[in-house]
């Protein structure tokens, strides 16, 4: 009897995993045939960061990707849109009813003011990968408390460094956080125009971060809360620094061209790979160009103080769409979402891609596969300071690119008897005028730029 007994328990078990593993293969093939019984969806994309056919670059590979992932959807880039004139041709999109379903954001207050953006945030306020994007890019995307674009790209601005360089010169070489004081010495210490060494690349970029980097209260170009601070000693102070970088020979791109004799390379980005600048002005879509062919010690220091710069870019899924939620679910695959993220891992180790965007993510699993690939250690600790992150503008806050660079001054600025607010500025770095002597009347533009642009987009 216990021997029946046992050979029966056995049957009995043989029976019932032989019935789940049916079950599993009906279910599974129940799950197939229903994929294959949704309606086909075709979605039109631009962007321009897809190369072409014959490349087969990573974008394009995620493309099909997705497209495995999802049989019933079809994606279909349009080339309509470019790169020539990407707004102009986006307009003319629209106002022939052939807007593409997703299309790439050069401004999303442009894109606002046309009446093109979907408002997403019911699709947002239901996914759980959205809630992982850090809060001050989710801001960044939403106006009058809806949000109206996907951020789709990453990218942390800063500085690199050359460390070789520093340690030739007996000099402790900066890393994220390093304090403004020592960022400064450091750069003027290790120029040495006759052996062709320049401290740092770009001498304008100061004006953007350093106010931020000074005092918490204030953002990029000193904007903070829709607000400018450009009469402020913090401003003034860093064009100061930025004209005495560019007039005492520490930066390479003021450089006159007999001191640039010296130097090898065509441009600052030659430059630096040759080894003659000490601290070059980038975002972190150099790195992969920088593991490739520096043949020296570098790290990315970010911003001087610790302060995480973020520039994101962004998509935008039309109004006039009829696939929404599928535009949305491409949009997570391509950008913030971990499944997708992880898949364009995957790919890039694969194909022996280096990536040069970063996760726009806080998931710990997907920032540790990422550093996996892209071993940089300052980029990983700008990661730990986001919550002291401030955002570069161009992209999202209305009114910046006119209080920033466009905007009508009134001012005579070199041979310019009415200087823009961007040719302005670099006039104060050339020692040509006083920035002390417009300060205030630069600020009360740059805040009646952003007033008149957040009164434009309220009704939208």
């Amino acid at each position: 009897m216990k021997k029946f007994l046992a050979i029966f328990a056995v049957l009995a078990l043989l029976v019932s995993l032989a019935a789940c593993s049916s079950a599993t293969e009906t279910s599974g093939e129940k799950s197939k045939e229903k994929d294959s019984k949704k309606e086909e969806v075709i979605l039109s994309y631009a962007n321009w960061n897809l190369g072409t056919e014959e490349e087969q670059n990573l974008e394009r590979l995620m493309i099909k990707a997705f497209e495995e992932k999802y049989p019933h959807i079809k994606v279909e880039i349009n080339e309509t849109v470019n790169t020539k004139d990407w707004n102009g041709t986006l307009a003319t999109a629209a106002s022939s009813g052939t807007m593409p379903d997703l299309f790439a954001l050069p401004q999303i207050p442009l894109a606002l003011s046309n009446d093109w953006l979907l408002d997403i945030s019911e699709l947002a306020a239901k996914d759980k990968d959205f809630a992982n994007i850090p809060q001050i890019v989710q801001d960044s995307a939403s106006y009058n408390g809806k949000i109206y674009a996907v951020p789709f790209g990453q990218h942390f601005l800063g500085y690199f460094v050359n460390k070789d360089l520093y340690n030739a010169a007996n000099l402790d070489y900066p890393e994220f956080g390093t304090p403004i004081e020592e960022f400064i010495s450091g750069v003027k210490e290790v120029t040495n125009l006759s052996k062709g060494i320049a401290g740092i690349n770009n001498p304008s970029a100061v004006i953007d971060w350093y106010p931020a980097a000074v005092n918490t209260d204030m953002g990029w170009y000193t904007l903070k809360d829709g607000q400018y601070s450009l009469d402020s000693t913090e401003f003034i102070n860093a064009v100061n620094l930025a004209k005495e970088f560019s007039t005492n020979g520490y930066a390479y791109d003021t450089l006159t061209d007999d001191q640039k004799a010296n130097f090898k390379g065509k441009d600052g980005n030659e430059v630096f790979l040759q080894g003659g600048l000490a601290i070059k002005w980038d975002g972190t879509w150099a790195a992969p160009d920088l593991t490739e062919k520096a043949t020296f010690d570098w790290d990315f220091i970010g911003l001087p103080g610790g302060v995480t710069a973020v520039a994101n870019d962004f998509v935008g899924i039309s109004k006039s769409s009829k696939h929404t939620e599928e535009a949305y679910l491409f949009a997570k695959w391509m950008s913030y979402g971990k499944e997708g993220y992880l898949k364009r891992l995957e790919i890039a180790d694969k194909e022996g891609i280096v990536l040069n965007t970063l996760p726009i993510t806080t998931d710990e699993e997907v920032l540790d596969e990422f550093f996996a690939l892209l071993d940089v250690p300052g980029i990983r600790t700008a990661y730990d300071n986001l919550d002291k992150a401030i955002i570069e503008p161009v992209k999202m806050v209305p009114g910046y690119v006119d209080a920033r660079w466009q905007a009508l001054t009134g001012v005579k600025a070199g041979e310019k008897a009415n200087a823009t607010t961007g040719e302005l500025v670099d006039s104060f770095v050339k020692g040509e005028l006083k920035v002390e002597d417009y300060a205030k009347q630069l600020d009360q533009l740059a805040d009646q730029k952003s007033t008149e642009a957040q009164e434009a987009l309220k009704n939208k």
